[in-house]
């Protein structure tokens, strides 16, 4: 299908989406983007593990106290 064969609705329902896109794109580079299966595994391990890491010291270690 060419631009030509669209309503003006059609139109400006594609000029839309493209621009929504552009934005999202450009506020988060990551958008669209997938997480490796691998991330996910070690995000799904994390969450279920019982360790955990004070605030406090999470702020030390990244010099941020």
């Amino acid at each position: 299908m060419k631009v030509a064969d669209l309503s003006i609705d059609e139109l400006k329902e594609l000029i839309g989406k493209v621009i929504e896109e552009k934005i999202r794109e450009f506020v988060d580079p990551d958008y669209g983007l997938e997480f490796r299966e691998d991330f996910i595994h070690a995000l799904e391990t994390s969450i279920n593990s019982k360790e955990r890491i004070p605030f406090e010291d999470v702020k030390r270690r990244l010099g941020l106290k």
